[in-house]
């Protein structure tokens, strides 16, 4: 399966040479255990029991949320759509700097 971007490719079970799955799948279990430590904060960490890093067969890190219940999809989702309005609403409160212009040329 190959999205749009080419990125969600089959996994990678047979490695090729030259492929750095390693870097792939280091960027994944970074990802993946970011998303868990958040997970836990809010309690939602025995809901995604499936969370694990893996590669496809390009080498590009892939994070599987695995099955989920849908009560934990739609949290989830409220979460992201909350910390999306805060920052935006933050974005949107910090001061614009002032410009300067400059003299004209003499």
């Amino acid at each position: 399966m190959t999205d749009r971007r080419g990125v969600v490719a089959r996994r990678a079970e047979d490695l090729s040479p030259g492929v750095p799955y390693v870097r792939g799948w280091n960027r994944a279990r970074r990802s993946a255990g970011t998303l868990a430590d958040q997970l836990v904060l809010f309690g939602l960490d025995s809901d995604f029991p499936g969370l694990v890093a893996d590669v496809n067969v390009f080498g590009d890190g892939l994070v599987q949320l695995g099955t989920v219940r849908p009560e934990a999809a739609e949290l989830l989702a409220k979460l992201i759509t909350v910390g999306l309005e805060a920052e935006r609403r933050d974005t949107a409160a910090e001061p614009s700097m002032p410009t300067r212009r400059r003299a004209p040329a003499a």
